[in-house]
């Protein structure tokens, strides 16, 4: 096994990057990406993710660190870090494309005593019996004996500047145990958290769909707790502030689950469990009212308008943010376009307010987006907070009321205003 290791990061999205920003402060690091705009951006110093600064793109541009969309700038790498995206299609199966495509791209360049570390979350099995499959037949080289693979999921969470790479534990994972060995010791280079190694990538591919697995269904059962609390008339955010006063309560809030993973990650482990005959009701079922949630928040608000005397068709609804997440660009999978959706069949007119996001990323939409409303002069029948930005914590009780149309209504998905 070489000694001097130059490693290639395959994917320079919310994973990658900040992975290769890591390593090029101990190694020789490729980034390699299909998007060439993505990649002319980082070599000018601009992350649009915001994962990392402008500075820290730059401090990895000088430490020894290239960003490319050339095949021929990763040949003499010889470990190679995948960190594609591992999406769902539209009946919630999985969508291994990125996967498949990104190993035989590996396999035309892979040598002797080569790595292949998978970071893509997955079902336990894909690395060894869907990746091998393709490094092989590309590179005509045989696994174990000519190459080798690890897997390290990743575990990072969009937006969090405290929880970064290097200060979260991380699984490691080899296909022999003196890979394994050499996968552990690569990353505990950089992760100061330190490294849990797993007993076989099928264990470290089977820990990481559950990591978000479990917490959908936590989430469910909140969600279904406020829409049975909702009946009563009793306040969910009430209901959770006194329960959580027990020190062994599980604090969640009610809401919305979107992005790449919580609302993702379970299809694949329920995909692999319906293919080997099991039926995994609970996880469907904890989906299946998570997925719900959008259409359920339209129809509370229409009630309430309905309710106060306000007409629905034509009414002009203001939505306050769209990411999944606060203080985060990131628009993958977000569940406010089901909101919207579900407001635009009843005919409502629908204003977005999101600081957050750049033009490019609102190009993906056919929405309104409206710079700060409360500068403006229009008000609105109703008005529905669906995610909880720092900017919006900060806006007035006689704020929200100055832009509202008639008696006060607003849908408060975060439980942030006053």
């Amino acid at each position: 096994m070489p000694s001097h290791k130059k490693i290639c990061i395959i994917g320079l999205g919310y994973v990658g990057l900040p992975l290769a920003h890591a390593f090029s402060s101990k190694f020789e690091v490729v980034g390699f990406d299909i998007n060439t705009t993505r990649v002319q951006e980082l070599n000018n110093g601009f992350d649009r993710t915001l994962e990392l600064t402008s500075d820290e793109v730059k401090q990895s541009l000088k430490n020894n660190m290239i960003f490319s969309t050339n095949l021929d700038d990763i040949k003499d790498c010889n470990v190679y870090i995948v960190t594609v995206p591992t999406p769902i299609d539209s009946s919630n199966r999985p969508d291994l494309t990125p996967l498949i495509k990104s190993s035989q791209m590996i396999g035309k360049v892979l040598k002797k005593d080569d790595i292949v570390i998978y970071e893509s979350t997955v079902y336990p099995g894909v690395t060894e019996e869907v990746c091998v499959p393709q490094l092989e037949a590309t590179s005509n080289m045989k696994f174990n004996t000519d190459f080798f693979c690890g897997y390290s999921p990743e575990r990072i969470n969009p937006g969090d500047k405290e929880h970064t790479v290097t200060k979260i534990l991380k699984i490691t994972a080899g296909s022999t145990p003196q890979i394994a060995n050499v996968v552990d010791e690569l990353y505990k280079t950089i992760i100061t958290a330190g490294t849990h190694k797993a007993s076989s990538i099928k264990v470290a591919e089977a820990a990481k769909v559950i990591e978000n697995t479990q917490r959908d269904v936590n989430i469910a059962l909140v969600n279904e707790l406020a829409l049975i609390f909702d009946t009563m008339n009793i306040d969910t955010n009430d209901v959770i502030e006194a329960a959580a006063t027990k020190w062994n309560f599980i604090k969640l809030k009610p809401g919305l689950v979107g992005g790449h993973c919580i609302g993702v990650d379970p299809y694949y482990l329920t995909f692999k469990a319906e293919e080997l005959g099991y039926k995994p009701n609970l996880i469907l079922g904890a989906r299946q009212i998570n997925n719900g949630m959008g259409k359920y928040i339209a129809e509370k608000t229409i009630k309430l308008m309905i309710k106060k005397g306000k007409l629905v068709k034509d009414a002009d609804i203001l939505i306050m943010g769209l990411t999944f997440k606060e203080n985060c660009p990131d628009i993958r999978n977000t569940k406010v376009v089901d909101i919207i959706s579900e407001l635009q069949e009843y005919g409502a007119k629908i204003d977005v307010y999101e600081p957050w996001i750049d033009e490019k990323d609102k190009d993906y939409y056919d929405y309104n987006f409206v710079e700060n409303p409360f500068k403006n002069e229009k008000k609105y029948e109703a008005i529905i907070v669906a995610v909880g930005h720092d900017e919006f914590k900060s806006i007035s009780e006689d704020e929200y009321t100055s832009i509202i149309n008639g008696e006060r209504l607003i849908t408060d998905v975060k439980g942030i205003v006053p």
